[in-house]
């Protein structure tokens, strides 16, 4: 059995930390830079006329974006994207490649300065691709050359020129000037790029306001510098917030106990498969005065979210009342059974513990789309409500019942009801339960009759600026 894990949030600054990612993730991470693609297609407009390939030296600064540019084009455009990194020798790539009716992009990855490749193997690779792309095999091939050194532009470019002039350069520039996105795009770009690769989260998450965000931006050059001070910011900010933290490793669950309805109030103001809290839409779900107040330390929070695993999960009417009923201590018993409860042991109780949101997260598993199960009704919804009236005075001891229920399935290993926090300003959370792994979580009870997200931000908001405060955070 494996246990929840940490967010760890991804800010990569070069394309290959994003090989992996599939189509539909890159297009919420890459933004076309028309002016580039629109060279793409001028080029591939000559190829198709002359029925011949071509060169395209790519020219940019590190981190301006180009190997991104050239990897990603085919999200844009209906092309083929071949690379040819540097342990291939080109001259052997080159030759092996079939032939093909599709517009095709060969990268010549890892040769960008004349560091990274002798000048004698230079005039060996460029007369290979003159031979290519005059061949069948490369007739509809546009090789692209990703260049950063002026020097390595003029060398190209003069050998290029003599070997296949215009013919293998184009008739227009003899190389393509890539300046990357704009400034003004770098702060949509990160964040695009942080919600695509973590579950819809955003910069605020990583403890950059609005305003941090654009010093960052005026400071950096390209899209790749300005990723890296993002990543930088991030990790000065988790290290400045466990600084303030205890010995122990601080994370704190919200669980919403309530209503079929509740559900979709919870997925609401959630992010992702593992029910992150969403503190951007939390922010703007409730008009309580809590949130003017946190509007103060808006960075703060984010990353207070971020480093304390913040979560909102759902725990549904019939888990609740099935572990209630098996796993009641005499006190609780005695409170149900006054109340006019059953108080018979429900032999689904542990599979239904097990099967819950809560179960499967703490498992660490993520949730499947469009998990709803059946509605309470009736009899089972009176029942609740009396549960719900025991926990306004007394949550404590079904608070102590579920955690004894996940404890039955090893779920987790032990547990402490009303466990203490902070040193100046004490706070008890309402469990504290320790995974298989050795790792505990902190689980916060909000049980509602029925409830929607106005009320869940207001309540998760206000459980954030109470660890925020007992940590100093919010001075």
């Amino acid at each position: 059995m494996t246990s929840a894990e940490r967010e760890i949030l991804r800010v990569p600054d070069r394309f290959e930390a994003l090989a992996t990612e599939d189509a539909a993730t890159l297009r919420g991470v890459v933004t076309p830079v028309e002016a580039s693609l629109s060279a793409i297609d001028e080029r591939f407009l000559e190829i198709r006329s002359a029925e011949r390939g071509g060169l395209m030296i790519l020219k940019g600064v590190s981190g301006a974006g180009k190997s991104t540019f050239a990897k990603t084009a085919n999200l844009f455009r209906e092309i083929d994207i071949v690379p040819v990194d540097s342990q291939q020798e080109l001259t052997v790539a080159l030759r092996e490649l079939p032939a093909t009716n599709n517009p095709r992009l060969v990268i010549v990855e890892g040769r960008e300065a004349l560091g990274e490749v002798a000048r004698e193997s230079i005039e060996s690779y460029l007369h290979a691709a003159n031979n290519f792309v005059r061949s069948e095999a490369g007739r509809t091939s546009l090789l692209v050359w990703p260049v950063n050194t002026d020097n390595m532009v003029e060398l190209l470019t003069d050998i290029a020129r003599s070997i296949g002039a215009k013919a293998l350069l184009g008739f227009e520039d003899e190389f393509h000037l890539f300046t990357g996105p704009p400034k003004s795009d770098f702060i949509k770009i990160a964040d695009q790029t942080i919600g695509a690769l973590n579950q819809g989260a955003s910069i605020y998450n990583l403890g950059l306001s609005v305003e941090r965000a654009d010093e960052l931006a005026v400071r950096s050059d390209t899209i790749g510098e300005f990723l890296g001070r993002v990543r930088i910011e991030l990790q000065k900010n988790v290290e400045r917030i466990q600084g303030l933290m205890p010995q122990e490793s601080l994370r704190v669950w919200t669980i919403v106990v309530s209503d079929s309805n509740a559900e979709s109030a919870v997925n609401a103001v959630t992010r992702g498969r593992d029910a992150y809290a969403d503190i951007d839409r939390m922010m703007t779900s409730t008009n309580a005065n809590i949130v003017a107040d946190l509007q103060k330390f808006p960075d703060r929070l984010g990353i207070l979210g971020t480093v304390l695993d913040a979560r909102v999960v759902y725990l549904d009417v019939f888990s609740a009342l099935a572990v209630a009923r098996t796993f009641a201590d005499d006190s609780l018993r005695q409170l149900m059974t006054e109340k006019g409860m059953s108080t018979s042991k429900d032999s689904k109780a542990i599979d239904r513990i097990g099967d819950s949101t809560l179960g499967i997260l703490l498992q660490g598993s993520t949730l499947g789309t469009g998990r709803r199960g059946a509605k309470a009704k009736g009899n089972t919804l009176s029942a609740f409500s009396n549960l719900t009236a025991i926990a306004s005075d007394n949550d404590t001891l079904i608070n102590i019942a579920i955690a004894t229920a996940l404890k039955q399935t090893g779920i987790i290993t032990d547990f402490e009801p009303e466990k203490l926090f902070g040193k100046d300003r004490k706070y008890y959370s309402d469990l504290i339960v320790t995974l298989p792994t050795g790792e505990s979580i902190r689980l916060e009870f909000m049980w509602r009759n029925s409830t929607g997200s106005a009320d869940i931000s207001n309540y998760v908001l206000k459980k954030l600026e109470i660890y925020g405060k007992s940590i100093g955070l919010f001075d």
